[in-house]
């Protein structure tokens, strides 16, 4: 075979080579936006079907949130008898046992917003046992009056949890 022989069969090569990676970048381009295309759907197909579980977990944890604030607490759940530390206890262990009963919710929400309801509930507790605490109280009855009176001054922490829940659930829209 000679120089030109060789030199003529690479001119006939290289249109064919051209075309052969041109298809192979088309092809590839192709396969990699079918294949997000593909993603999409299937993120799409599964957003409808989450979204109304995650709504469900917003609402109920919302509900947990109203349940443990101290003035719907305290309506629900009166003192037996006039035992301070039996109340308190009464009291503590039924915030315990909303959250409890809503703890699966946390995969369906944000886990910025699940700490912002574990703190409202911490927060919750630890101002009923700091009232408690005061030497003055010594009934039941007293304990629940100065809760209720320490309502007047600030806002329980449910009320911070809920605020969030409800700008989380504004950005899903």
């Amino acid at each position: 075979m000679t120089e030109d022989s060789i030199l003529q069969l690479l001119f006939y090569l290289l249109p064919a080579v051209v075309v052969g990676v041109i298809a192979f970048y088309f092809f590839n381009l192709h396969t990699r936006n079918e294949e997000q295309r593909r993603r999409f759907l299937l993120h799409k197909e599964t957003q409808k079907h989450a979204l109304p579980l995650r709504l469900q977990a917003y609402e109920r944890m919302a509900l947990f949130l109203e349940r443990i604030a101290p003035g719907n607490l305290l309506v629900r759940i009166k003192p037996s008898g006039s035992d301070k530390e039996a109340y308190l206890n009464l009291l503590i262990k039924a915030i315990e046992q909303e959250f409890e009963h809503n703890l699966a919710q946390q995969i369906y929400i944000s886990d910025e917003c699940w700490n912002v309801i574990k703190a409202s509930k911490n927060a919750t507790i630890t101002n009923i046992r700091k009232t408690s605490a005061r030497e003055e109280i010594t009934t039941a009855n007293e304990l629940r009056q100065q809760i209720v009176s320490s309502l007047i001054d600030q806002q329980p922490p449910s009320e911070t949890g809920l605020s969030f829940i409800k700008k989380e659930v504004k950005n899903l829209w």
